[in-house]
């Protein structure tokens, strides 16, 4: 097979964007680069056929100004945004309207995915409805060409490198490149799955042969659901309940002592984890049903005078897809919504 030859030439702009980058993003050019990833491709069993989608490419400025757009757009003062602007804006009456005719044309189906799985259909239509509005927002960005790019430009490349394999492995399997779309970062399909996830936990919940998670309604239940089931999600717990939380309880005492070594920004707000019976023993009063001896953390996000919550692990596995406390939320106040 005749390659083709990869363009040499960036334009102005992206060639400025670049010298901004820090020192030893790049430690080769763009077109050597792709040589090192295809010749990894190609001692990972990757196809010629494949690993020719990478001749030919050039990276893609949007995807690097977005990505250093996403870094400086980060902060760390111990200030937070108010929660319930966020709620209003993302839980729309139009998701949870939308999130309530997805349950009822997929109960059937959606059933199945809890026995089987544990985890309550409303949780995974809510991550269906944030993550690319049930289906109708699912990105054009050319995943190939944007997980090339943001390998290359290397701040975190050990990370998109292997995306970028693995999602020549997927079309290895006879997706097209057409259907090999998604968000700038490299997300696709109904869920954004990124092409790591999607090998490992995609599933054929439809029994058709392929894992589709891009026009498959049932792919796409099951799949998120595995996704939640292989976090560690905890069959028969809710992911939080309201509480009442009096101003007796001295939040300073209740403070968590613990540093995540992921998101510690998320997690620093959560207070210490006690059995829900030690927190009915402090005054704070869960307003659903859940066990005395499930493990709760209490979260004031907007402060003590507004609502609280009883977080669970299930909480924790929200987290898992997405490391925002205002996303957790956001889903699991989305799905309370969907299932009322």
């Amino acid at each position: 097979m005749v390659l083709r030859r990869f363009l040499p030439v960036l334009s102005a702009s992206l060639a400025l964007l670049i010298a901004a980058l820090p020192a030893c993003a790049q430690d080769s050019s763009f077109e050597g680069y792709m040589q090192q990833v295809a010749a990894k491709a190609r001692a990972e069993g990757v196809s010629e056929r494949s690993i020719s989608m990478l001749y030919g490419l050039t990276p893609n400025e949007r995807v690097i100004a977005l990505d250093r757009d996403n870094v400086s757009g980060g902060t760390t003062s111990n200030t937070f945004p108010p929660l319930a602007p966020y709620i209003r804006d993302h839980n729309s009456t139009a998701r949870i309207e939308g999130g309530r005719r997805a349950y009822a044309r997929l109960y059937p189906y959606a059933a199945d995915v809890t026995a089987r799985y544990g985890v309550p259909e409303p949780i995974v239509i809510a991550i269906w409805g944030h993550e690319t509005s049930y289906g109708a927002v699912r990105g054009s960005f050319d995943l190939v060409r944007s997980l090339a790019t943001l390998a290359w430009e290397g701040r975190r490349r050990e990370l998109f490198e292997r995306e970028l394999i693995d999602v020549l492995k997927i079309a290895d399997t006879g997706v097209p490149r057409s259907t090999l779309v998604g968000s700038w970062a490299g997300a696709f399909g109904n869920p954004q799955f990124l092409p790591s996830v999607y090998l490992r936990l995609a599933v054929d919940g439809d029994g058709d042969g392929d894992r589709d998670i891009w026009t498959s309604e049932v792919d796409t239940l099951h799949s998120i659901a595995n996704y939640f089931r292989d976090a560690g999600w905890r069959r028969g717990q809710p992911w939080a309940v309201r509480a009442y939380a009096p101003n007796s309880v001295d939040r300073s005492s209740i403070q968590t002592r613990m540093v995540s070594p992921i998101c510690p920004r998320v997690h620093i707000r959560h207070s210490q984890w006690k059995t829900v019976g030690e927190w009915r023993e402090l005054g704070v009063i869960p307003q659903a049903p859940i066990g005395d001896d499930v493990m709760a953390s209490l979260f004031e996000p907007d402060g003590p005078a507004a609502p609280s919550y009883l977080i669970t692990q299930n909480y924790r596995v929200i987290l898992e897809y997405n490391c925002s406390n205002y996303y957790a939320m956001s889903v699991g106040l989305l799905a309370d919504e969907i299932a009322r």
